[in-house]
């Protein structure tokens, strides 16, 4: 079920998946299986048997304030589909995992225990010829109760100035071309900043190279080597940004949950936030 070298028993295999396919279409809610992506088309075409699907934009964040799930929220949405806080929670979507990843985090932010990726992702998934239907679940309503919000992970903007002012490593998982301020947003996507750039102080280390070719996490001593190249050891408060939040969940997951690293924290206001704000400092270039 888990790959052991981690500091954290939260990936589990595409075969560990299939094998348990049965606990995760049971109306029992002991188990479930959870597909988060930015557009839920492709789930509708097809996803993991028993795999509820979540639409990251509309259900795992709050329209008005751009912010994440209310407590209530939260608890009702997970309730609604079939899920208790003591549920095993696996979570899995597209791009490697991005959206699941940032929706792993806020799990964590609202205290649940028994949470999981599915290492490689929907991709991983579907190129391996795992089963897939088209058919959507539908279970029993629970009662969900959330604890938390634990503070401890999620970084505000007073947090990324303390930062700056005391030298903490800041690590921005954005593309080369965003840190250095040449584009504002991956291309396709919809820019976001009213400058691009980066934070001061900020190294540059991609989302995607904690993550293998086919999407799984590289282990945990290329993890953890990748990071102390860049000085960065877990000694320090370590602040992860990207553009909105859901690339830097990667980063989070590899350096807090993977590693160990738990003083890391996720900027989910990132660059969205940052390079909106009047007077906010910057930086151009490599």
């Amino acid at each position: 079920m888990s790959q052991s070298e981690y500091a954290n028993d939260v990936l589990v295999t595409a075969d560990w998946v299939e094998s348990n396919l049965d606990a995760f279409e049971s109306d029992d809610p002991a188990h479930r299986l959870v597909e988060v992506d930015v557009d839920t088309e492709a789930y509708e075409d097809s996803h993991a048997p028993g795999a509820i699907g979540f639409n990251w934009e509309t259900q795992l964040q709050d329209q008005t304030t751009r912010d994440i799930l209310t407590k209530e929220d939260f608890e009702e949405l997970l309730g609604s589909h079939g899920i208790t806080d003591d549920s095993t929670v696996v979570l899995y979507g597209d791009n490697a995992n991005w959206f699941a990843a940032y929706t792993y985090w806020q799990f964590k932010y609202y205290g649940h225990e028994d949470v999981k990726l599915l290492d490689g992702g929907r991709e991983y998934w579907i190129e391996n010829d795992y089963p897939t239907t088209d058919e959507v679940p539908s279970f029993s309503g629970q009662e969900y109760k959330a604890s938390g919000p634990r503070e401890s992970i999620r970084a505000y903007r007073d947090d990324v100035e303390k930062a700056i002012d005391r030298g903490l490593p800041l690590v921005d998982v954005r593309s080369p071309e965003e840190f250095s301020g040449e584009i504002l947003a991956p291309p396709g996507l919809q820019e976001t900043a009213q400058r691009g750039g980066h934070i001061p102080g900020a190294q540059n280390i991609s989302w995607a190279a904690v993550t293998n070719d086919d999407g799984t996490f590289k282990s945990a001593d290329e993890i953890r080597e990748l990071y102390a190249d860049k000085g960065i050891d877990g000694d320090e408060t370590t602040v992860a940004y990207c553009r909105i939040g859901e690339r830097s969940s990667v980063a989070w997951f590899a350096l807090h949950e993977l590693l160990g690293y738990d003083d890391t924290i996720n900027y989910d206001g990132s660059w969205t936030e940052w390079g909106n704000l009047v007077g906010a400092p910057i930086e151009k270039g490599e």
